[in-house]
């Protein structure tokens, strides 16, 4: 499997700050002390000898080591960049992908409807059509790493779609939600989106709600949402396949390993929650920048 130029470049910046610190150190002291004996032996003691080698070699490995870890801290933010970077890309190419299937869809069975001359449900194809597109349009044109905090985008995105969509949302977004690392906003921000698409789609509710925070000093976070809606059919939730689209969410719950819990009722509408840990994804970065 090949890597990429960025992935190289880690590699290989990996690879020099272990070799460093490896050889520094003997060099060092190695180095000092044949300067020693050749040229200050007589202009030393051996007791302020080895106090100057102390110093030196207490000197130079913080500066080594601080630059070592800044370094260090300098690519895994570039590695996390890069991770969301991709991760935004292939969304999209989801997203699109799907656009492609349901305007298809639509378009089919508004030919069909056509002509057999029932206008009127070829009429709902086609505001269904100009739904689905202006729902893509918003997906596409709001992507989940560009500009300030993660809660403050989250919160702008979630105005736009009640506008949009025409139901209302009551939106408790915890400041502690901008310490999500970058490699976990965008699988969360696609279980937002895709929950808020169902709401939209199949919920009948005219009110939703989201809450999202860090909990305990773990680094847990948790993810909350409801509806005020129909629910499932017969207040059933589907273990596995595409329906409602919880395939894509359980499947963006896995790469966060978080745990997603959802229930739905006739009386109550539909309830998701999704609990995780930013520790394994800081494990995931160390690993990756390792390799």
């Amino acid at each position: 499997m090949k890597r990429n130029p960025s992935a190289n470049s880690t590699y290989v910046s990996m690879r020099t700050l272990k070799i460093l610190s490896i050889l520094l150190p003997p060099v060092l002291i190695g180095g000092f002390e044949y300067f020693r004996h050749d040229f200050l032996l007589h202009e030393l003691s051996m007791e302020t000898g080895n106090l100057y080698i102390t110093l030196l070699t207490l000197l130079m490995s913080f500066l080594f080591t601080t630059w070592m870890f800044d370094r260090i801290r300098t690519m895994n933010e570039r590695l996390s960049k890069e991770q969301a970077k991709r991760a935004v890309y292939e969304e999209r190419e989801r997203l699109a992908q799907e656009l492609h299937d349901n305007i298809a869809q639509i378009l089919f069975f508004l030919n069909v409807q056509l002509k057999k001359g029932q206008i009127q449900e070829a009429r709902s194809a086609a505001a269904e059509i100009d739904l689905h597109l202006r729902q893509a349009i918003f997906n596409l044109r709001t992507p989940p790493e560009e500009g300030g905090n993660f809660a403050a985008r989250l919160r702008a995105w979630l105005k736009e779609w009640s506008a949009l969509s025409g139901i209302a949302v009551e939106s408790r977004i915890s400041e502690s939600a901008e310490t999500l690392p970058p490699p976990a906003e965008v699988p969360l921000f696609s279980i937002i989106r895709e929950a808020f698409t169902n709401i939209r789609k199949h919920s009948l509710a005219d009110q939703a709600t989201i809450e999202l925070g860090r909990m305990g000093d773990e680094g847990g976070w948790r993810l909350y949402i409801c509806d005020n809606g129909a629910g499932m059919s017969g207040g059933a939730v589907p273990e596995a396949g595409g329906r409602y689209g919880l395939s894509m969410i359980r499947k963006r719950a896995e790469e966060l390993g978080a745990t997603l819990e959802i229930q739905s009722s006739p009386e109550n509408g539909l309830e998701l929650t999704v609990t995780g840990t930013t520790k394994k994804g800081a494990t995931d970065e160390n690993k990756s920048a390792r390799s």
